[in-house]
């Protein structure tokens, strides 16, 4: 899985965190995209979709922007992040 990381992320509206792959060759706004489907759809719909969802860096802080390539950041695998 060369084109994945391995990360654990923190979806506070349902108090949920799960460990998950995410393309690397991907915009950071893609993945939130594609995350808030998968967890809206593994809760029944009890995570709603919002288009101003961010992703952050659980550690930092970092609110990454939604144009950067995700190998562009420091997102590695292990990286904790809050969908928020």
């Amino acid at each position: 899985m060369k084109n994945k990381v391995l990360v654990q992320l923190v979806v506070p509206d349902i108090e949920e965190s799960y460990d998950i792959y995410i393309p690397i060759n991907r915009k950071i706004g893609n993945v939130i995209a594609l995350l808030s489907k998968a967890i809206s759809e593994l809760t029944n719909g009890t995570y709603s979709i919002n288009k101003k969802t961010q992703l952050y860096n659980a550690e930092t802080g970092e609110n990454y922007l939604i144009d950067t390539i995700v190998l562009d950041t420091n997102i590695r695998n292990g990286t904790k992040l809050i969908l928020f």
